[in-house]
């Protein structure tokens, strides 16, 4: 003033513009007014925010239309929701693409996955990066993806890894199935056709190609417990359809037990040379 110096005032929006920081309280302090605004901007553009004081937005959020999103959801990275999508509390999303009317159940981790619309995730699932999932398909409790594909209407709905796997359409793993893609040196993938039925408590040692029905016996199987695998017979080129497949293991696990003079497994009948039927005691391991 003395020198006659011009003073001009600066004018921000909000006081936490020019707020110092020297200490981690001050950094928290900044960071939450950083994580309401981020809120807000979301409920301006129609998203429904169970509460909005407990949502951290690290990335970028692009949203769709109707979207909800439940309490302590964490976004990194580029994230990417669909219209009316529903993500559960308590998720951590990170760089990954959901589609239309998919929901997430509580408590799943999801990185660097491609979502397709309509489908169930969780709760508790885990995606590792390079994930893809068609339409329509379910991904339940405690099932773990990792670099994997899976075909539309597929579903593994409990205690399952699926890594290194590329499964078809209308596709069901049963609970407990492992796909066994590393042998201590290499990783090897699991091809599984459409149709399938892997049974639970399966292993599948890859490299496994086109496994087609994995089941186990019913209550009037002719030899229980056992599991049959039905896979195509080793250099045959000709498709076999799902249905012919499926037929063939109906076959061997409908023999009722009054037609048994031993308790011996039936013989499976040739199906054209295209399937082979195999019958084994213990749980799978391809």
């Amino acid at each position: 003033v003395k020198e006659k110096v011009k003073v001009a005032p600066l004018v921000v929006e909000s006081p936490g513009e020019v707020l110092g920081i020297n200490d981690k309280a001050q950094l928290a302090a900044v960071e939450a007014i950083y994580r309401a605004r981020r809120a807000d901007a979301l409920l301006a553009a129609g998203v429904t925010l169970v509460d909005p004081a407990r949502i951290d937005v690290r990335g970028t959020l692009a949203v769709g239309r109707d979207v909800q999103i439940d309490v302590n959801v964490i976004f990194e990275g580029a994230v990417r929701l669909g219209d009316r999508v529903r993500i559960g509390p308590n998720c951590v999303i990170r760089n990954t693409g959901i589609g239309d009317d998919t929901e997430v159940f509580p408590n799943c981790v999801l990185d660097r996955a491609t979502i397709g619309p309509a489908c169930h995730i969780g709760p508790f699932a885990r995606f590792r990066p390079s994930s893809t999932l068609a339409g329509g398909v379910h991904i339940g409790n405690f099932v773990e993806v990792k670099n994997s594909v899976l075909g539309e209407g597929s579903k593994s709905n409990h205690l399952t890894y699926l890594g290194d796997a590329v499964i078809g359409a209308k596709v069901n793993v049963g609970a407990g199935t492992v796909t066994c893609n590393y042998d201590g040196v290499n990783k090897s993938q699991t091809h599984i056709d459409d149709g399938a039925f892997i049974g639970s408590g399966s292993m599948l040692v890859a490299p496994v190609r086109e496994a087609a029905v994995v089941g186990r016996t019913d209550e009037n199987s002719l030899v229980k417990p056992a599991a049959y695998l039905v896979l195509r017979n080793p250099g045959d080129e000709s498709e076999a359809t799902a249905a012919e497949l499926r037929q063939a293991l109906y076959v061997v696990l409908t023999q009722p037990l009054a037609a048994a003079v031993t308790p011996a497994p039936p013989e499976p009948p040739p199906l054209t040379g295209r399937v082979r039927v195999l019958l084994l005691e213990d749980d799978l391991l391809l």
